[in-house]
């Protein structure tokens, strides 16, 4: 349950993009991404920041032996990271490029949200035990307020979304729907 908003809230998108948003989840991709848009209007209503992360890992600065086994992003069409046409972004929004899983890694979404005075942030995207849970993570370590839409992400395996929920997203914030999150804007 969402029991308050800060005032300084931003929204936090992870990796709605077109080639990811068409792959299986454990929940219908088209519903995720109703949900993010929701949240999307009603954000830009509020007059809050809206951050639209996507991930970008080719020519990552770092490698690992996981790495060099498969894998190949040369085989994806080239509009693979452009994010789903569903999510209006508008040039006033903040875009963040990351490279590994989590949005704070060695990317500048600290600085935009400190420059703007940002205290908490309402995560949503795709994949929850990957990219939001860490994310969430790292926002817990920088000592954000955090908001989860429940109904605004989903994994690729169900079991992992569900242990993010059940032992992870509850120890550091707050759970909600996207109707809930929604009427705390006001």
């Amino acid at each position: 349950m969402i029991t308050t908003l800060d005032q300084n809230t931003a929204l936090v998108l992870i990796d709605l993009q077109k080639y990811i948003v068409q792959l299986k989840g454990a929940h219908p991709m088209a519903d995720i991404l109703e949900k993010s848009a929701q949240l999307v209007e009603a954000f830009r209503k509020a007059g809050k920041p809206i951050v639209v992360v996507h991930v970008e890992p080719t020519g990552a600065a770092f490698k690992t032996r996981r790495d060099n086994k498969g894998n190949s992003m040369t085989e994806l069409p080239a509009d693979w990271n452009e994010i789903a046409p569903e999510i209006k972004t508008e040039p006033t929004d903040i875009f963040i490029t990351k490279k590994t899983w989590g949005a704070f890694y060695n990317t500048g979404l600290h600085e935009e949200l400190q420059k703007r005075g940002v205290t908490q942030i309402v995560l949503a995207g795709v994949a929850t035990s990957i990219g939001v849970e860490a994310t969430a993570r790292s926002a817990n370590e920088y000592a954000y307020n955090i908001a989860f839409a429940s109904d605004a992400m989903t994994d690729m395996f169900a079991e992992a979304h569900a242990h993010s929920f059940k032992y992870i997203f509850p120890r550091i914030g707050e759970v909600g729907t996207t109707a809930e999150i929604i009427e705390q804007l006001g």
